[in-house]
């Protein structure tokens, strides 16, 4: 089962995915980029609890 992450967070992961797609042109670095910071947001998750 997947626990929905906070409100915070995924606002965070929200804004840091539009300055992604608006810096970089390229789909897929924009991909690449986007999947490198669900990993580290997940990776945190998993380091709090």
């Amino acid at each position: 089962m997947k626990k929905k992450l906070p409100k915070g967070i995924r606002k965070h992961i929200r804004k840091e995915k539009a300055r992604i797609r608006r810096d970089f042109s390229d789909k897929k670095e924009q991909r690449e980029l986007i999947e490198k910071l669900k990993e580290n947001i997940i990776k945190k998750q998993r380091h709090d609890h």
